[in-house]
């Protein structure tokens, strides 16, 4: 017997540990679904309400332009109601029926300025709101009504009241 010659061991080959599988994940890429996904349902949610509110504000003012583009000053009762009835529909969208429904004249042109007029309902051209539909001949500053309206349904057309 040769004395450097190892005696034969009996080894076993390596084995690499098997690859993870992909399936079922960790509990850690579970959470992080949920978040993304709760993260993306949220973001979708505000973005069609976005979407929502610039629709109904632009399907507004369209309306509104729409009644300045065929304003004669023979109707200017009808103008000022129709216009005055566009408010009114936004703000009953806008704010508690209770608070808005049953306010007419003075009023109803100090709810406009306090909800975005800023005076201009009560002192400027705004005022031909509380008496213009009930007079047979009205005279309407057409220009500053419509931008005084515009101006307050860019504040308020969109934004609803939840009942």
């Amino acid at each position: 017997m040769n004395p450097t010659a190892l005696p034969a061991l009996d080894l076993r080959a390596i084995h690499a540990p098997p690859v993870p599988e992909f399936w079922p994940p960790a509990p850690g890429w579970w959470v992080a679904a949920v978040v993304v996904i709760s993260v993306l349902v949220t973001v979708a949610f505000l973005l069609y309400r976005q979407y929502r509110i610039r629709k109904l504000r632009q399907q507004v003012l369209a309306t509104l332009d729409r009644l300045a583009s065929g304003y004669q000053e023979a109707d200017g009762p009808g103008f000022v109601s129709a216009v005055s009835t566009l408010l009114r529909q936004v703000a009953l969208r806008r704010f508690p029926r209770t608070q808005v429904a049953s306010l007419l004249g003075a009023d109803w042109l100090r709810f406009l300025d306090a909800t975005g007029g800023k005076g201009e309902f009560s002192r400027g051209a705004g005022q031909i709101l509380a008496t213009g539909p009930y007079e047979a001949h009205v005279e309407v500053d057409v220009e500053s009504l419509i931008a005084l309206a515009r101006m307050w349904i860019r504040k308020n057309a969109g934004a609803c009241h939840e009942p």
